[in-house]
């Protein structure tokens, strides 16, 4: 019986093959401790990057649907798209094989680092593995996984900051030499913004619609509201000038364009008079046989400028006028607008005569939806004698006029993305994919440290209102230097890291209790994933009301680097840290803003409570002070971040290449940490302690194995390599009691079993010559390190 967590049942879905420790350490006051220490592994290892690699290709595959959907094109526009859907069938071919190979995997739960070249393997996180230490009813959580990086690709060329950095800045010049419209990233993260809220809002709008015809006269003004309120946002996003300019483009691009600069005859105006149907085509207006681009008055044979998105205002009023789109589209926003508030009216006028008796008459609400469209004003209504028959015909004029717009403006936000995609080349495929990867290792582990430490807090209703409230605060831990290839991985796994702001979670109620029902769901698309984590009902009624109703919750990464081995010596003597100094600097500000918002939410006595009696602040300010002063090989940049984090209820999650030697070092420091600052480890202790838990050699009666301290038997979930000692193990009122030792004895701390698991070795992948580099308290006993294939 695993005992990770409050709830066993919860845990045997995501948390298997545990291995489990107990030692027994001096206080200050010459008494005994028992410490347990537990390392699990995590099924979402390969659960979430399937599931990912799945929804990616379905998006892939949505995208080229869409793209064909744009309708007919110039040959040059359509040779790009031809070109375009030819990279996205490459990129899905590859990920179906992929799939396809980790479908056939089974076995440990985890990726080995022996294995992190592997191509298949690549959205796998490396050695992803959960750590615990209790001591008492204390718990202390942390994830180990190797640095999100896409190995099999390499870092020849960089990581993904210094190759989307690059990339970015050469797409300017790709977009001119593929006549494409340069959009900028912050353009294209907002088209797909607009796109997925236009898709969302449009069924939306028309199911409240059909919901607000069947309700009665008087039990209509909750539906009504959210009408209101969806229709609201519709319009608040298409309103971008993002949508105008896309509308111009992709009519630049039909086919018999011809601009006004090239022909003395302007295009047909449409008739005033004339309102849109929600099937027709919009008119042809321009036409780019050749695959010009959109001119600009200057030129009829200038280029588009490479550094701006055209905007309407570049053409004058004549010219304006005469583009018969926006004046459809204007006219669009008119009826929807006039629809809506003549709904509005009609209830209200309904309402009125319904309340004629009352003492105090319903007065008509101001509703400010029609200055938000247009300036329009609607007629107000006589009083229907068949409202019902009156509101449909208006209620399906809405859903009309919205489709119409959702329709045009989904095709022209498809023509920005086409245009983007068409501008990369095999290495824009290239990157794309690599982040990908990158991001599917990230996000397998921030769901591990989610799930633990949900999991711990069900009953903490502080943490649960901080939850909802503020988000939750992951706190990576990096020890890769900034030397050679660990450069390359670093500046992946800032990437990595950074996507996972763009997260969000959602708690769920599970059908059962089942272990596959309890699994996390994925949803959604590339910058707007969604994590749905399902609770037994029982557990998922005790929640607050918020967390009940689905809000969905943040999350808010942060990542602190200080390399510690010979690498990063060679590098602050005679390399560059600027990255690590850049990251730690960007970081240090999202950890204090995120504070800073912790503190308008809940008051600091409400925080968990810890014997160091530093106020969060304070801790704050160390950490700034230490991460803008040059100091050689400063951990206690580490130190006080995983502080500051576990204070702030946080997760913690630790990183080297391959999470299983410096990582090793790093979790069983701030583990005797822990002891020592909260738990009165006896400092003349502190080393043994060190060592003990990284397996060295010990005094009789300071460390004892057990398989699970608290299952009551020590045959069950017992892996194939422990060992057994003569000691004397009596379970008595479910506290294990531990007999002093009469002889040495040797045994395997966590950490080790790790590296074996790793390995098949119970050695560090340490030298002599790489340790005298290493700080101080990052060295690993004798006899525990060697020369491995790591």
């Amino acid at each position: 019986t695993l005992y990770v967590f409050n709830t066993p049942s919860l845990s045997f879905s995501v948390f298997k093959n545990a291995v489990c420790k107990v030692y027994r350490f001096q206080t200050v006051d010459s008494k005994w401790m028992l410490v347990r220490e537990q390392m699990a592994e995590c099924t979402l290892s390969f659960s979430v990057p399937k599931q990912l690699i799945g929804l990616y290709i379905q998006e892939d595959t949505n995208r080229i649907h869409e793209l064909k959907d744009l309708g007919e094109l110039s040959p040059h526009w359509d040779n790009l798209r031809k070109d375009v859907i030819s990279r996205y069938d490459q990129i899905i071919k590859e990920y179906q094989d992929t799939l396809t190979e980790l479908e056939k995997i089974t076995g440990p739960s985890f990726k080995p680092s022996t294995s992190k070249g592997q191509r298949f393997l690549e959205f796998i996180p490396i050695n992803l593995h959960t750590q615990r230490m209790r001591v008492t009813y204390s718990c202390y959580d942390v994830v180990t996984v190797g640095a999100p990086a896409a190995h099999s690709q390499g870092f020849k060329n960089g990581g993904l900051q210094k190759l989307l950095s690059k990339h970015e800045s050469e797409k300017k010049s790709y977009s001119t030499a593929y006549q494409c419209i340069y959009y900028p990233p912050e353009q294209t993260a907002k088209a797909r913004e607009i796109l997925s809220v236009v898709c969302e809002l449009q069924p939306e709008i028309s199911a409240l619609a059909d919901e607000l015809l069947q309700s009665s006269k008087v039990n209509f003004r909750n539906t009504l509201q959210n009408l209101e309120e969806k229709t609201e946002q519709f319009v608040h996003a298409l309103k971008d000038e993002l949508v105008k300019s896309a509308l111009l483009a992709l009519h630049a691009a039909r086919p018999g364009y011809v601009c006004r600069s090239q022909t003395s005859a302007p295009p047909s105006p449409a008739k005033p008079d004339s309102m849109p149907s929600t099937t027709e085509e919009p008119p042809t207006i321009c036409n780019n046989v050749n695959g010009a681009q959109t001119p600009l008055r200057e030129s009829k044979t200038s280029p588009l400028r490479s550094d701006s998105i055209p905007h309407h205002k570049e053409y004058d009023e004549e010219e304006w006028a005469s583009v018969s789109l926006f004046c459809m589209f204007d006219r669009v926003w008119a009826s929807v607008a006039k629809n809506l508030n003549s709904v509005i009216a009609l209830l209200e006028k309904l309402h009125e005569q319904e309340n004629n008796n009352n003492q105090e008459p319903t007065t008509t609400p101001q509703h400010i939806l029609a200055d938000v469209i247009t300036s329009h004003s609607p007629d107000g209504p006589v009083a229907p004698v068949d409202w019902r028959g009156q509101l449909s015909v208006l209620l399906e004029s809405l859903k009309g006029c919205v489709l119409e717009v959702a329709q045009r403006a989904r095709r022209s936000l498809l023509f920005v993305l086409l245009q983007e995609a068409a501008g990369n080349t095999a290495q824009g495929l290239q990157l794309q994919q690599r982040r990908d990867a990158v991001f599917s290792q990230a996000l397998a582990a921030l769901a591990c440290g989610f799930i633990m430490r949900l999991y711990a807090g069900l009953e903490d209703k502080v943490f649960l209102k901080q939850l909802h409230e503020v988000g939750l605060l992951v706190q990576f831990e990096s020890l890769l230097s900034t030397y050679s290839e660990e450069i390359g991985m670093l500046e992946d796994m800032e990437v990595g890291v950074s996507d996972l702001s763009t997260v969000r979670f959602r708690i769920t109620e599970a059908q059962s209790e089942d272990g596959d029902a309890l699994m996390p769901l994925i949803t959604g698309r590339r910058e707007r994933f969604t994590v749905e984590v399902p609770l037994p009902p029982q557990t998922f009624q005790a929640l607050p009301e918020e967390l009940r109703h689905g809000k969905p919750l943040r999350i808010i990464p942060v990542l602190f680097n200080v390399g510690i081995n010979e690498q990063q010596t060679i590098a602050e003597r005679f390399g560059d840290i600027s990255l690590q100094e850049r990251i730690n600097h960007k970081n240090f500000e999202s950890l204090e803003a995120y504070y800073k918002s912790l503190t308008n939410t809940l008051p600091s006595e409400a925080l968990p409570s810890f014997q160091t009696q530093t106020d969060i602040k304070d801790l704050l300010e160390t950490l700034g002070h230490n991460v803008g002063t040059k100091k050689r090989k400063n951990v206690e940049i580490l130190w006080l971040a995983g502080m500051i984090c576990r204070r702030m209820n946080g997760v913690r999650f630790t990183s080297c290449k391959s999470a299983k030697d410096r990582t090793s070092m790093s979790v069983t420091l701030e583990q005797c940490c822990l002891l020592r600052d909260e738990h009165q480890l006896n400092k003349d202790h502190f080393i043994r302690a060190l060592d003990c838990m990284r397996s060295g050699r010990l005094s009789q009666g300071e460390l004892v194995q057990w398989d699970d301290p608290e299952s009551g038997s020590v045959a069950l979930n017992k892996p194939a390599s422990r060992h057994f000692y003569p000691i004397a193990l009596l379970l008595v009122s479910s506290h294990l009691l531990v007999c002093h030792v009469s002889c040495e004895i040797k045994i395997d701390g966590c950490r080790i079993e790790n590296v074996h698991k790793n390995i098949h070795c119970r050695k560090y992948a340490f030298n002599m010559l790489q340790l005298m580099a290493f700080p101080k308290y990052y060295r690993p006993p004798e006899g525990t390190y060697g020369k491995v294939d790591s």
